[in-house]
């Protein structure tokens, strides 16, 4: 918690001190106009302390919800900004599978896929999932990131995705990398 959060507590503590004060100063001068004689009693400043009491309360009840809020927030932005810096390593890996591939080195290549597919996995564990683009899908400007348009091959692939040239991710609900793709002219 920074100093800043725990001024905001003591401005609204003190605000609803004050506030408080003015209410039994109030109900006070008001039982003392009606009768002058007479002093506030003691049920009337029972309510008001139990209605102080039930502010304070309620405002620190939503102190705490809303710090256990941010603190979420916080947990979910550190995961987003380490899974950020790994996806360039997984276009790698992604890349250097499909060379490796192309070789006759069979056991390299099962050796690199168990690596892969044991780092997709922990990702996957931590809740980064691939958006899944193929030729073919329509084009939605929330989900895509269109990097150009080239002219459609064919009718039926006008205004839809002809490839994707950079996967995309999400960790939880929430993108945080578009899949990048190329698109067919209408």
């Amino acid at each position: 918690m920074s100093k800043d959060q725990y001024t905001k507590e003591d401005e609204i503590k003190d605000a609803i001190d004050n506030s408080e004060l003015e209410q039994t100063a109030e109900v006070a001068q008001e039982n003392t106009e009606k009768n002058e004689e007479e002093k506030p009693s003691t049920e009337d400043l029972l309510q008001v302390e139990k209605d102080k009491y039930l502010r304070l309360f309620a405002e620190f009840e939503n102190y705490k919800k809303r710090t256990m809020k941010e603190r979420i927030e916080l947990f979910k932005t550190a995961s987003q900004e380490l899974m950020t810096a790994l996806l360039p390593i997984m276009d790698d890996f992604d890349r250097g599978l499909a060379e490796i591939k192309k070789s006759e080195d069979t056991e390299l290549l099962k050796g690199m896929e168990l690596i892969n597919t044991k780092f997709k996995n922990i990702l996957v564990q931590k809740g980064l999932t691939e958006i899944d683009v193929k030729a073919g899908d329509d084009f939605d400007s929330e989900i895509h990131d269109a990097i150009t348009q080239i002219p459609a091959p064919s009718d039926d692939l006008k205004g839809k995705i002809i490839d994707c040239v950079e996967k995309g991710y999400k960790l939880g609900d929430k993108i945080i990398r578009y899949p990048k793709v190329v698109m067919g002219q209408a």
